[in-house]
């Protein structure tokens, strides 16, 4: 049987649950049906004819259509010259929708590709959108679609909330092991009760598939997200953002290149390769960013290689990795300082751990073993609970 978003869901159904409705959508490039065709494309003749009525349509980061390359860059609202709706950003001068960007919206469609990681900022659009909707009393149906790293394997730490940031507003595991539909009813029934949450599920999806064996097209959700290889260690390769190292921005394989020009690539790459982490092999590289973190310098570093999706670990890995590079290099290795997806006070590496574990442990050059017990020991709980929210076998 073949994988059905919720989007395509709807294409079977000509739309007919918002028949007569006025809508807003929330969308972005990623936001394609199994024939490759945008949302947008889709639901326009609907609109035109009649049948509904879109309002409004949302962009989360990066923008609808994807235009901002780097993260963190600002985009501000439009009117499209080719469909001639108004198009706002939430990731500017506002991030929640304001009542006036929602006037005259019925009920709130979001249709967004996550990649399955606590960081990952578009979930957090949907928390909110669910916000902004339930103080209006307006609905928000999620499209669904695939968890592309799978939904059978999750991964901590877990996530204090003296730490939240657009990088966690609420706790989730960093690899929550969830759609988007699943996220969504968990926010409503453990943070925003007031909003009410549909969800079109998907059809022939199970928690064991990888995105590739969904025969659905990959459409990039970020610029800096072009594979579903680079969906699989960014759990882990995300942590790199709060420190001085390059994550591979600026080059064509973000997250799966990491490195800084004081790095020896064969001594880190021997060294992390003899502690056998399962799934996983770091090659020698060196690589020039074009932007951001070290552009223009050569860096030494590694080029992460998944060589079983099943047993890999990217927090743990990934964390190992900062490790000994910290036994390695010493002071040459340092922590990013802030600002940090709007937080000015605390170190972005905190934020993005959910809290000072991560940091602490690298600082102390620990061993595998007492990462993996920290790992699981602090996500264990909130793993358990987020469990409850699963739509799909």
């Amino acid at each position: 049987m073949q994988t059905l978003t919720g989007l395509d869901v709807c294409i079977r159904d000509q739309f007919s649950r918002f028949a007569g409705k006025s809508i807003g959508i929330i969308c972005h490039q990623a936001s394609i049906a199994r024939d490759r065709k945008h949302i947008l494309d889709h639901i326009l003749p609907h609109h035109k004819s009649g049948e509904l009525k879109i309002t409004a349509c949302f962009g989360p980061q990066h923008g609808i259509w994807g235009h901002t390359q780097d993260n963190m860059i600002e985009w501000e609202g439009y009117t499209d010259s080719r469909t001639g709706l108004p198009f706002y950003s939430l990731y500017g001068e506002h991030r929640k929708p304001s009542p006036e960007m929602l006037t005259g919206v019925e009920e709130l469609i979001f249709d967004v590709q996550d990649v399955g990681a606590r960081y990952y900022t578009f979930i957090w659009t949907l928390a909110h959108c669910m916000e902004a909707s339930a103080e209006l009393g307006i609905p928000v149906t999620i499209l669904d679609r695939p968890n592309p790293i799978g939904g059978e394997f999750t991964e901590g730490p877990g996530h204090d909330k003296k730490f939240k940031s657009f990088v966690g507003l609420y706790s989730l595991p960093v690899r929550h092991g969830m759609t988007v539909g699943e996220v969504g009813r968990y926010f409503r029934d453990k943070y925003i009760p007031q909003c009410k949450v549909n969800v079109v599920e998907m059809e022939g999806w199970s928690r064991s598939m990888m995105f590739s064996q969904t025969g659905l097209s990959w459409g990039m959700p970020s610029p800096n997200m072009p594979t579903e290889d680079t969906a699989l260690v960014y759990p882990g390769q995300c942590l790199v953002e709060g420190t001085k190292i390059s994550e591979g921005r600026g080059t064509t394989r973000p997250f799966e290149f990491f490195g800084a020009p004081y790095i020896d690539s064969w001594e880190f790459c021997d060294a992390f390769n003899a502690l056998n982490l399962p799934g996983v092999y770091l090659r020698p590289v060196h690589f020039l960013p074009t932007f951001q973190k070290f552009k223009g310098e050569i860096c030494g570093g590694a080029f992460m290689h998944v060589t079983d999706q099943k047993s890999f670990r990217p927090v743990l890995t990934t964390v190992a990795c900062l490790s000994i590079i910290r036994q390695l290099y010493g002071e040459k290795f340092e922590w990013l300082a802030p600002p940090y997806e709007y937080e000015y006070e605390l170190l972005p590496i905190d934020i993005l751990a959910g809290g000072s574990g991560v940091r602490e442990l690298v600082d102390q050059c620990a061993t595998v073993d007492v990462i993996k017990e920290f790992v699981d020991e602090t996500g264990a709980e909130l793993i358990a609970e987020t469990r409850r929210y699963q739509l799909y076998s």
